[in-house]
């Protein structure tokens, strides 16, 4: 039994999916009476691909079997053993058909693995002028009976785009690469760790949400009262090194030119506490009370560093609202970069595919149009408590560009978390506004306000600029279980 490559490369298994390299399982599917040196050379081919992509690949050693295929209830049993051995490891299962495999060998390797993981079928594609005996690999039919096979076991399973392609091709690597991103999406989700410091404030009923429902999927959720936080930042000395550390970084950050530095102190405070907080924690998300206790009782906003957090892949949602933290934390888990919760603010003229979405603003710096952002005064705050306690808001627009937006919401009267998404693009038009902001379009966007309005939804989204609403899709819905509404141009697909 060995791993390719060796154990060595995977001592990082309690970290976050988003700090290791995707880990695969593989299993080479072979059957007796077609040609065995296919398998051996697909066992090749996959691997060497599997490599270019970065990713890890388990599965049983080439001589423990024949090629180091699987076509035997005893291979089967010998792959499941070498997978349940690394399932700490193990992000999804990937079957490979070098020619028509044998689908009970297949499905039961999976079942008696018992990993829970998304599996990805592929099979290899026939050569037209190498149809012989000793040539044709029939992969194209073998797939059909696995995936039979594989219904009848009830174990879901992901397809490639062409029902046959060969692992060098563009269109499978494009496959492999959205199939890595679903792995690292479900495993990340289920394990997730979100944060909530203060309470909800008073008037935002729209941020509610049931915590044992997101315990049920896997998501835990971590308290720190807004006194807490203000007892911690009292008892830092303003020497220490953390501060100082914390204040430079503000500072190459955003531009803070105008920004009184008792304001820039108390957020290198408060961004201490946050970081000791949420490490000893282990978080991978937090959503924080952003108004207006730390406005009255501190004298500054978060936001800046909040955006610094997002923009080190560790979604900072705004006004206590954990399952808008859930909504960007699963963007980046599928994009690999950073995500924005913004609220769905304003129409744009009368074109009814165009919207103008803000906040006042936490946005990471890397979506938006200026490399250091200027910091100011919150607009909305200052007015009310005064200026001098509202510093802290990045203001600037996002870029322009595609992106992909999902908003996640525990609906607590059916017992479900349900979800919706699509992708859209930022565009050029103008616009002259305070806070973080951008005009989008998006096809039928008027049925998407009105599905967001006729459902309930709240008026945050998540948002990250890449393209990966069928990755969350298919990974909240087949695996995960959550009820999903998919925005496209041409319609909603509802599950």
């Amino acid at each position: 039994m060995s791993t390719v490559p060796t154990s060595s490369a995977l001592r990082q298994a309690d970290l976050s999916p988003l700090a290791r390299p995707i880990t695969l399982g593989v299993i080479v599917g072979n059957r007796g009476f077609f040609p065995h040196q296919l398998a051996a050379k697909g066992r090749e081919t996959i691997l060497q691909a599997l490599e270019e992509a970065g990713i890890q690949a388990i599965l049983p050693d080439v001589s423990s079997t024949n090629y180091g295929a699987i076509e035997s209830l005893t291979e089967a049993r010998l792959c499941a053993e070498v997978f349940r051995h690394h399932r700490d490891q193990i992000d999804g299962i990937l079957v490979t058909l070098p020619n028509f495999g044998d689908e009970r060998a297949v499905a039961n390797a999976i079942r008696l693995a018992d990993l829970d993981v998304p599996v990805l079928v592929h099979a290899f594609p026939d050569d037209p002028v190498h149809m012989t005996i000793d040539q044709r690999r029939d992969s194209f039919c073998g797939k059909m009976s696995v995936c039979n096979t594989l219904q009848q076991y009830d174990i879901r399973y992901s397809l490639t785009t062409q029902h046959t392609s060969d692992p060098v091709s563009g269109s499978f690597k494009t496959d492999l690469s959205a199939f890595a991103s679903m792995c690292r999406l479900v495993r990340g989700l289920r394990r997730a760790r979100i944060g909530l410091i203060g309470a909800r404030p008073a008037n935002f009923t729209t941020v509610r949400f049931s915590e044992k429902l997101l315990e049920q999927a896997g998501i835990s959720v971590e308290t720190l009262d807004l006194s807490d936080v203000f007892g911690r930042i009292d008892r830092i000395d303003t020497s220490d090194a953390a501060v100082s550390a914390k204040r430079e970084a503000i500072e190459r950050y955003s531009n803070c030119r105008g920004v009184p530095v008792v304001a820039i102190m108390k957020m290198a405070k408060l961004s201490v506490v946050i970081d000791q907080w949420r490490m000893a924690n282990q978080l991978d998300a937090i959503s924080v009370q952003c108004w207006s206790s730390m406005q009255e009782n501190f004298g500054v906003v978060p936001c800046t560093i909040m955006g610094m957090l997002s923009d080190g892949l560790l979604p900072a949602a705004c006004e206590a609202d954990v399952t808008g933290a859930v909504s960007m934390l699963a963007l980046v888990f599928a994009s690999g970069g950073p995500a924005a919760l913004v609220d769905w603010n304003n129409n744009y003229g009368d074109d009814p595919d165009k919207a103008v979405v803000f906040h006042c603003s936490n946005l990471p710096k890397t979506i938006m149009v200026d490399e250091k952002p200027q910091m100011e005064s919150n607009a909305i705050l200052g007015n009310t408590f005064g200026h001098e306690n509202a510093f802290g808001t990045l203001v600037g627009r996002v870029k322009p560009g595609p992106f992909t937006y999902l908003r996640v919401s525990t609906d607590d009267t059916a017992g479900r978390i349900c979800a919706y998404m699509g992708e859209g693009k930022f565009t050029h038009d103008a616009l002259k506004t305070f806070g973080g902001y951008g005009v989008v379009r998006i096809p039928r966007l008027q049925e998407l306000l009105a599905y967001i309005c006729e459902n309930g939804f709240e008026h945050h989204v998540a948002l990250a600029q890449a393209r990966v609403a069928s990755v969350l899709a298919e990974g909240l819905v087949k695996y995960l279980g959550w009820s999903v509404n998919h925005h496209t141009k041409e319609g909603a697909t509802i599950n």
